[in-house]
């Protein structure tokens, strides 16, 4: 009988440690996936279109001054300036799609129907990833932009599909159509 809980207790362990923390699993399994993404991100910090112009902005929040984003705005900000801007706790209206580095396709509000407008999504801003919550807040209603998104920012080290792996930065575009309550939505 008193060997029942040793053999009880070394069960248990053996089936703790086949477990394992996965996390350090990833970091190996997917080094060379991990490399890449960085590489590529830190390639886009310095791109520069035809005339020599840096292709993307770097965004750091005032809350976070060691994160950024980088972000491209597709239209003129000088005829969006006066529109409303959502804040961390606003809830927002969005069109999007998201890509992986190598610009495959994990996400797209084009696949989504809603009461409020087709292809349209409606988050907070606070239940976002950290990217969006770093970007979002610097766009007016009626903005569009490209937004890449380091992996630490996205969903870092965490496995959530065969599509999309640990580590991956995140290219999304977005428009911010709209802030329900503030003002009519822009499409």
């Amino acid at each position: 009988m008193k060997k029942l809980p040793l053999v009880f207790i070394l069960f248990l362990g053996v089936i703790l440690w086949s477990c394992g923390d996965d996390s350090e699993d990833y970091w190996t399994k997917y080094e060379t996936w991990r490399e890449e993404n960085t590489s590529w991100f830190f390639e886009q910090i310095v791109a520069k279109d035809e005339a020599g112009n840096l292709l993307y902005t770097q965004v750091t929040p005032d809350w976070d001054k060691g994160s950024y984003v980088l972000m491209r705005f597709y239209n003129d900000t000088m005829e969006t300036r006066n529109n409303e801007m959502p804040i961390y706790n606003s809830t927002v209206d969005v069109i999007y799609r998201g890509a992986l580095y190598n610009g495959i396709g994990f996400d797209s509000s084009y696949l989504k129907t809603a009461s409020y407008g087709d292809s349209i999504s409606r988050i907070q801003i606070s239940n976002t990833i950290k990217g969006w919550q770093i970007a979002l807040p610097t766009m007016h209603i009626g903005d569009s932009c490209r937004v890449i998104i380091p992996s630490a920012l996205g969903y870092g080290e965490t496995y959530t599909s065969d599509l999309l792996l640990p580590y991956s930065t995140l290219v999304f575009d977005i428009k911010l159509v709209g802030i329900p309550g503030k003002e009519k939505p822009v499409l």
